[in-house]
């Protein structure tokens, strides 16, 4: 499905840094994670790969990764300062950087978020005027642009699951624009990924919840609105 946000939708006049790749979509790969994690991270390991590794300094992608474990919008005027808020929220970082990896897209970060007892690691794709690409997480595959209101679903690999899930969401009105399965191995967990045009309703997530194959929900609404 054709990504049809205009980069002035996504960055604005004050972001850091010459490149949109480098600042607006990087603040969004970090502000989906968050939701991932399902709270402010406490500590967080960055990794930049291939030309985010090269230019992640220079072209302000630190100062922008931060600001997005923040929950800072791609036009906040903080982003800037991100450094700084970061201390005095008590949130521990390093980074990484890895200028060789040929297997993934040139403009890939890796997330490693902790809060608590819960860890989550989010790679994403930064893919030019502010659209991005989730392309896995904790080693499932994935492929959503949080553009849309998604949903993570970790379930029993049981036979009639997708077609289910499916049928429920239907039920509720809302359409679902893409959706994929991972699964680390037959009859093991697998993991739903579930991109909607229209956001659903708390009872149809409770009710989604309370299946005795159902193991987790995350429900991330459009992180732009």
């Amino acid at each position: 499905m054709a990504d049809k946000s205009s980069i002035f939708d996504m960055i604005g006049p004050v972001m850091i840094g010459p490149s949109s790749s480098h600042t607006a979509g990087v603040v969004r790969i970090a502000r989906a994670a968050i939701r991932i994690l399902g709270a402010a991270p406490e500590e967080a390991v960055i990794t930049f790969y291939n030309s985010f590794a090269r230019t992640y300094e220079g072209h302000g992608s630190d100062k922008a990764i931060v600001a997005g474990l923040l929950d800072f919008k791609t036009d906040d005027t903080r982003i800037k300062e991100a450094f700084e808020h970061a201390a005095a929220k008590g949130l521990h970082y390093k980074f990484k950087s890895i200028g060789n990896a040929s297997a993934m897209h040139p403009n890939t970060l890796k997330l490693n978020l902790k809060h608590g007892g819960r860890e989550v690691e989010v790679i994403g794709q930064s893919r030019g005027g502010g659209v991005i690409r989730i392309v896995e997480v904790d080693g499932f595959s994935s492929n959503f642009s949080a553009n849309q209101h998604t949903l993570i679903i970790d379930a029993d690999d049981v036979k009639g699951s997708i077609a289910f899930i499916a049928s429920v969401i239907a039920h509720d009105d809302c359409n679902i624009a893409t959706m994929s399965v991972s699964r680390k191995g037959k009859h093991e967990l697998a993991r739903h990924f579930i991109e909607m045009d229209s956001g659903i309703k708390p009872i149809t997530l409770d009710y989604l919840r309370q299946l005795s194959w159902v193991k987790q929900i995350i429900y991330i609404p459009n992180i732009d609105l």
